[in-house]
């Protein structure tokens, strides 16, 4: 029984508190706005984060979760060297570390070597700059690309030394325009070599270019040692530089995942033994996705943290309405006291009416939010992700604020004194 006249006064002064506001339209709909656009612009930035975030872990993810990448790098001694154009530098990558790691490490289930070079790609009038890919079959297992017409490389083709390439998607455009692609004969640098496969631009590694690019061009790892050689030869005004790089990349791939990290901390001995200098890097990209994880993080609550400013300029707004209300309704705080409303009744009634009004602000919010990421994914070519934990959060918040801002006021408009408030004109 209880119980019932407890709910029963709780219905009566919600509806107190929603007809109070309604006695009011326009200032309650202005001050519930600042809640409106608060909750929504938490949902939106913390889409844009969520939507960043997943694009990186994606692109991290197309690396392989079970691959380990090793590039050659230039030592730091090496760079801005005042005898670089009187000698030949030599750094990077061996053949023979490929057959070292593979012989090295049971959990190994394959290395992949990897020469890149940039030549310029011509055909008749057209001409575009490629990154030649000197690779072995083995690479279209790892770096997976969907073949849109022909073949991607085979072991004949290294066996041969044949002078094949398989263009990527832009490149073919770009170079063959409307010719048949399949047979056609593409100069790259000063050679011919013919098109036996165009890979799809789609799931390419955007803006990293670590492992592919959408201006690859592959081509078997021993045709490409036999037309170009090691040496790379730079031209600069009065002088030249000269590079001997054998393998720009290996590509490790591991049995299982669980290995990956103990076989990449033994590679790295397992180059410091060989190589004199450091001239080599190490990447594994199932660490670089924790890394990302933690920057998402970091990322994610200081995009809060901005979107929440608005959200207290609303819960200020409310405590400004709210003051001007106890103001206004002194004479009816006097009476309802005179007749016996306690205190915690007064507390209670202004607090519905914060509250409803802060849940309204917060629901519009959460429909709004929504639609600004959806402008935003049209807008962009990043798509921001709306999850159910950002619109809690966010719904949550400001019912919060309006509990807490409304917590002021109403405890002064408990306090009056009801002779006094009974005076009040």
């Amino acid at each position: 029984m209880d119980q019932l006249v407890a709910n029963s006064r709780l219905m009566q002064n919600i509806y107190i508190g929603v007809k109070s506001l309604f006695l009011h339209k326009m200032r309650s709909l202005l001050t519930m706005l600042g809640i409106v656009f608060g909750v929504a612009s938490v949902i939106a930035m913390l889409a844009v984060g969520e939507g960043a975030r997943q694009k990186s872990m994606d692109q991290i993810r197309q690396l392989g979760s079970k691959n380990i990448i090793i590039t050659s790098a230039k030592p730091n001694e090496d760079v801005g060297s005042p005898s670089i154009h009187k000698r030949m530098s030599m750094y990077g990558l061996l053949y023979e570390d490929q057959k070292r790691i593979a012989d090295a490490f049971n959990a190994v289930r394959v290395v992949v070597p990897a020469k890149i070079l940039h030549k310029e790609g011509r055909m008749q009038s057209r001409s575009m700059p490629l990154r030649v890919v000197g690779t072995t079959s083995d690479w279209f297992n790892l770096v997976r690309r969907p073949i849109l017409i022909g073949r991607s490389l085979n072991d004949a083709d290294s066996f041969n030394v044949s002078n094949v390439v398989v263009l990527t998607e832009s490149g073919a455009r770009k170079l063959l325009a409307t010719k048949h692609a399949i047979g056609e004969s593409v100069r790259i640098g000063g050679d011919y070599f013919h098109v036996v496969g165009v890979l799809r631009n789609e799931g390419m590694v955007d803006n990293s270019h670590l492992v592919d690019s959408e201006i690859d061009a592959y081509m078997p790892l021993a045709t490409a040692r036999e037309y170009y050689s090691d040496l790379n030869i730079t031209r600069t005004t009065g002088s030249y530089i000269r590079e001997r790089v054998e393998l720009s990349m290996l590509i490790v791939e591991v049995r299982e995942e669980d290995q990956v990290e103990l076989v990449s901390n033994g590679i790295s001995r397992l180059l410091e033994t060989f190589h004199e200098k450091e001239d080599y890097s190490i990447h594994v990209p199932k660490l670089l996705i924790n890394q990302i994880e933690k920057q998402a993080n970091i990322w994610k609550w200081t995009l809060f943290s901005i979107a929440s400013i608005s959200l207290l300029i609303g819960g200020i707004g409310i405590m400004n309405i709210m003051l001007a209300s106890v103001t206004e309704r002194t004479r009816e705080i006097g009476i309802r006291r005179a007749i016996g409303a306690k205190k915690r009744q007064i507390v209670g009634q202004f607090l519905i009416e914060t509250t409803v009004l802060s849940s309204a602000g917060g629901l519009l919010g959460v429909l709004l939010g929504p639609v600004i990421a959806i402008l935003i994914t049209f807008r962009s070519d990043m798509a921001a992700i709306v999850t159910i934990e950002s619109i809690v959060l966010a719904a949550g918040i400001s019912m919060v604020i309006g509990i807490v801002f409304g917590l002021y006021p109403a405890i002064r408009a408990a306090d009056l004194d009801p002779i006094v408030a009974l005076r009040h004109e």
